[in-house]
């Protein structure tokens, strides 16, 4: 091996345990933010939890806020890598004047996909607590969120209801509707113990999703 090949290694396996360390910092962040809020979990906490210095998480987030935001912007991504192909695809078929019954089709394809990674992959349980937190006491992270996340998901949502409805409803019925239907996935995500307890389900394995799924879909069907 040349001594220009052992440096681009040694780079190469610097930058992947820079990136691990980076990775593990943003976790402890969203569980310490999570549980106590953004006054309440210190970046002593965090770097702790987190098995790095301080000094360290402040070279990756520059302090407490940035951390913070940078926890934001980890769900987003989060969000958009499990939802970018069935988002993709309705916005095209909008695009293209699709049918009432297409567009039941591309509403039923993001549900799948928002309620898979609510209750199947695991993917909410990182960030349930920290998104709650903003829910309740708004902070930097919130505009994050909003902007990025339920403003344009949930917009999307009420122009495939107006469209799988015939346009026969308003943009603003519209959006109540987008809201009801994605707020009754949440009794599955944030709400999932006082739901699996209430129905005696262990978890959301073994078809058991698949019965959520289908009384979304039959109020999907439902609309004309």
């Amino acid at each position: 091996m040349s001594s220009r090949d052992a440096e681009v290694r040694e780079i190469a396996g610097g930058y992947r345990k820079g990136e691990a360390a980076r990775q593990r910092i943003l976790d402890a962040a969203l569980d310490a933010f999570g549980a106590g809020g953004f006054k309440g979990a210190t970046t002593r906490q965090i770097a702790e939890a987190a098995g790095v210095n301080l000094p360290a998480l402040k070279y990756y987030f520059g302090g407490k806020e940035g951390l913070y935001l940078a926890c934001a912007e980890d769900i987003v991504e989060r969000y958009r890598s499990q939802m970018v192909a069935p988002i993709t695809e309705a916005l095209e078929g909008l695009q293209a004047d699709e049918t009432p019954a297409q567009a039941r089709v591309a509403l039923k394809r993001i549900m799948t996909a928002l309620a898979d990674q609510l209750m199947v992959t695991g993917e909410a349980n990182a960030w349930t607590g920290f998104v709650l937190r903003e829910f309740a006491e708004p902070g930097p992270a919130f505009a994050v969120l909003y902007e990025h996340v339920w403003a344009p998901g949930t917009e999307l949502v009420a122009h495939l209801i107006i469209r799988a409805r015939g346009q026969k409803i308003s943009l603003e019925a519209g959006r109540i509707e987008a809201l009801m239907l994605i707020s009754s996935l949440s009794a599955f995500g944030i709400g999932r113990p006082v739901s699996l307890k209430f129905l005696g389900w262990p978890d959301s394995g073994d078809g058991r999703f698949d019965q959520v799924m289908a009384a979304v879909f039959a109020r999907i069907d439902a609309m004309s």
